[in-house]
């Protein structure tokens, strides 16, 4: 139980909408690359944007899909990190970036992670899938569901790996940072992807990280890069401080330094220039009474996400609480009972719904006839 609440919060965390935000120019922040996007992890909102919806090719940068669905398995108990992943003659033929598997090679499911999310490991990646879901093919269809679950609109995926030019396999900056956020929903892939250098094989083979703004950008928590001929230089990066994390996608730069550049432009204006407004924190939400309930109220709490990112200098937002008249027992456990209005200080505004948890119960005959004894 305790796992399946942990997915639905994480569900309405990535499905609740952001606010507006009024975002800079081109000239403001000189990003070189033809398409990039910048977005507050937690709650979606964009603050740059940058031809976002242009079909393109991802590259390796495809491998953030796949490393989601390994991790949505392990996080749902189907997949453990110990457990042993043969890999096949098709795996082992994998071209570009690898690690060289050998057909009928054994290494273990958290191994296999490090060399994708490290190495970029297109190898490692078709033996995982294939391990999954029994073939690269099966495992291309969960990847695309899975895009459409997400609201991906302009995305199709032919392989695992994006070690393919074919235009049938393309994305857009703005599906890359949707599963980017996805993604970093699950805490545990931080683990992987915040390696620096590390070694496989009881240390026989070393690994040393794509994304080279692990090493250099501080609070660097991710994500992934890269590279093939059409794509050319691409990369989901992400960083956190504070408590704030942000993602910059850049894709199809002229080169590795300016994909890295433009990325760290990104997250140094986005780090510069907003934080995030805790609603809940800030605001006193009163109980609302419930008639023929238990109790004489319940408290209400802020469903789905609290926060809004807010531009640094500006006034805080103002909020209006709202709450329901005449309720009545019962009420099941998630009832709306009211909302709370915020209006940012350029009059945007952002309706949150209010809910009880618990519920409430109505009580019975017995408990209301105790109630008018101890009254009388």
């Amino acid at each position: 139980m305790k796992r399946w609440t942990c997915l639905l919060l994480a569900a309405l965390l990535l499905l609740t909408p952001a606010m507006a935000i009024e975002q800079p120019t081109d000239e403001e922040l000189k990003i070189s690359a033809p398409s990039a996007i910048l977005m507050e992890r937690s709650t979606g909102t964009v603050l740059y944007e940058k031809n976002a919806d242009e079909h393109m090719s991802p590259a390796s940068v495809t491998k953030i899909m796949t490393l989601l669905l390994i991790m949505e398995q392990l996080d749902s108990g189907q997949l453990a990190a110990s457990d042993i992943v043969t890999a096949s003659a098709h795996a082992s033929s994998m071209g570009g970036s690898q690690i060289w598997l050998k057909e009928g090679e054994q290494m273990s499911v958290d191994e296999m992670l490090k060399c994708i999310a490290v190495n970029s490991a297109n190898d490692c990646a078709v033996a995982m899938a294939e391990h999954i879901s029994g073939s690269e093919e099966a495992f291309t269809k969960r990847m695309n569901d899975r895009a459409k679950e997400l609201g991906m609109e302009n995305t199709q995926f032919l392989n695992c790996t994006g070690l393919t030019d074919d235009p049938g396999h393309y994305t857009t900056a703005r599906d890359i940072a949707c599963m980017s956020r996805a993604l970093l929903a699950h805490p545990r892939i931080r683990e992987y992807t915040t390696i620096w250098m590390d070694t496989v094989r009881g240390g026989r083979f070393s690994l040393a990280n794509t994304n080279k703004l692990i090493h250099a950008y501080p609070g660097a928590t991710g994500l992934k890069t890269g590279y093939t001929q059409q794509a050319m230089h691409c990369l989901s990066a992400s960083a956190e401080r504070d408590g704030v994390e942000y993602i910059a996608v850049v894709l199809h730069a002229e080169s590795s330094k300016a994909r890295f550049a433009d990325a760290a432009t990104l997250l140094n204006f986005a780090f510069a220039n907003y934080s995030l407004y805790s609603i809940a924190a800030n605001t006193v939400i009163p109980p609302v009474r419930v008639r023929f309930a238990e109790t004489d109220s319940v408290q209400p709490v802020l469903s789905g996400a609290d926060a809004i990112v807010v531009r640094k200098g500006t006034a805080a937002p103002q909020t209006d609480i709202t709450l329901d008249e005449d309720l009545c027992a019962p009420l099941e456990p998630g009832a709306q009972v009211g909302t709370v209005t915020v209006t940012d200080s350029s009059g945007d505004t952002r309706i949150l719904p209010l809910v009880v948890p618990d519920g409430a119960a109505r009580i019975s005959t017995a408990h209301l006839w105790l109630q008018l004894l101890r009254a009388l």
